[in-house]
């Protein structure tokens, strides 16, 4: 994948924020390539956190994830006065009356012995749907928020049925109000399936491509590609959705999961009236299945599309500096939290700039260029894992340590000699 470029020294205050023209120069400038990751001296500036993606600038890399956290102007407003460098807004879709959302929709999974609840959350399940609220009213407030916030990313996540016209329709109503880009939810593992909707169109690369090329034809900024995890193979739709126009793709999206099954009352959570339905899992479980996925499609867009500047957004699990890092050592340009930020609040972005940075001024690295996808080059196959090790042993075997024969002393090397027998 491209290293991107970035601007130096962004403030954090919005008013020194730039946002660069909207997109569809369909060429792509060629990246450097890396050769390796650069070190510098230690020096008493912090490390410089902001980013450019796609031609959008942030002042650090951590973004708000689709959902909850993005519902509303309050909390969309709230993202930004607390800095986070990007807000994506909840999914919405051209008729927020055919969603209907239920409660409880969630359901914690804590560590230690049977879920005690005094135990630590690793997992959380939503069976939560889309936006519920009118396009209308969404619309609205994002345009307000862009005024508001001139200088801020706001990205509107969409999602509709497989119908042009309406792909059409909604991507023109969001760029009327000022939306700074697009991410398409081909990726909600639960609600409407019967409607081709989310991981419907995700799981399925034929009608992808299709998708991909409306939204394309039409939008006139940067677009993102929300992967979903169930799949067998993530590359794939995410080589399609890049291959078919769009700018960047986003990883993963929530696992489909049964969080549990009450032992008292033997129904399953999150129960709704007696019942339940199987929804996403998200929270810091997932984490290692995110890296796992993230890695595969940054492996992919660096070995096929090395020559251009498309980005990757990653998500899963994160909760900490060091959560965030390794997504960028593995080749992520931003960093989205969702479920964190239900559990810690919107103040988690000064925890995570701070985490970050601190692991920044370990390795003396002063912008994230220097490290993203400094740590890709180290996975390889199974077969090639054992290669190596062999060549190792091999190597080893050869380097004779000490004397081995009486023959072998000498007098001019004799205290030496003795030092390479000696074992403490």
């Amino acid at each position: 994948m491209a290293s991107l470029g970035f601007a130096r020294q962004i403030s954090n205050s919005s008013a020194d924020l730039l946002v660069a023209p909207p997109r569809r120069s369909r060429s792509c400038c060629p990246g450097r390539n890396r050769v390796d990751f650069r070190v510098f001296a230690q020096s008493d500036a912090e490390p410089d956190l902001s980013v450019v993606v796609n031609g959008l600038k942030m002042p650090n890399p951590f973004v708000i994830g689709s959902g909850p956290p993005g519902t509303n102007y309050t909390v969309m407003k709230r993202a930004f006065d607390e800095g986070w460098g990007a807000v994506i807004a909840k999914t919405v879709s051209l008729d927020a009356a055919k969603v209907v959302n239920v409660t409880p929709r969630y359901a914690k999974l804590r560590a230690g012995a049977n879920g005690s609840a005094k135990g630590q959350i690793i997992g959380w399940q939503n069976i939560e749907l889309i936006s519920d609220r009118p396009l209308e009213t969404m619309l609205k407030e994002f345009k307000r928020l862009k005024e508001e916030y001139p200088n801020r990313i706001l990205i509107a996540s969409i999602m509709e049925e497989p119908v042009k016209e309406d792909w059409e329709e909604l991507i023109d109503r969001c760029e009327q109000v000022g939306v700074d880009a697009f991410e398409i939810n081909f990726s909600c593992p639960h609600g409407m399936p019967e409607r081709k909707m989310g991981a419907a169109v995700g799981q399925d690369c034929a009608l992808l491509e299709e998708v991909c090329g409306w939204i394309n034809a039409k939008a006139t900024i940067p677009v993102w590609a929300k992967m979903t995890p169930n799949i067998t193979d993530i590359t794939q739709p995410a080589r399609v959705s890049l291959q078919s126009g769009c700018e960047g793709v986003a990883a993963i999206n929530t696992i489909m999961s049964v969080m549990g099954i009450n032992l008292d009352t033997l129904r399953p959570e999150p129960c709704v009236e007696g019942y339940s339905t199987p929804g996403g899992y998200s929270s810091k479980a997932v984490h290692p299945i995110a890296l796992a996925k993230v890695m595969s499609i940054a492996k992919m867009m660096k070995t096929e599309f090395a020559d251009k500047e498309y980005s990757l957004s990653a998500i899963g699990g994160v909760e900490t500096g060091g959560d965030a890092a390794e997504f960028i050592l593995l080749g992520a340009n931003t960093v989205q939290v969702c479920t964190g930020v239900m559990m810690h609040g919107y103040g988690l972005v000064k925890t995570l700039c701070s985490e970050l940075q601190d692991f920044m001024k370990k390795h003396n690295f002063s912008s994230i260029e220097d490290f993203r996808g400094a740590s890709l080059e180290y996975f390889t196959t199974h077969t090639d894992l054992v290669r190596m090790q062999q060549e190792a042993i091999r190597e080893r075997k050869a380097i004779k340590k000490g004397l081995q024969s009486d023959k072998d002393w000498t007098g001019d090397g004799f205290v030496k000699e003795t030092e390479s027998m000696v074992s403490n």
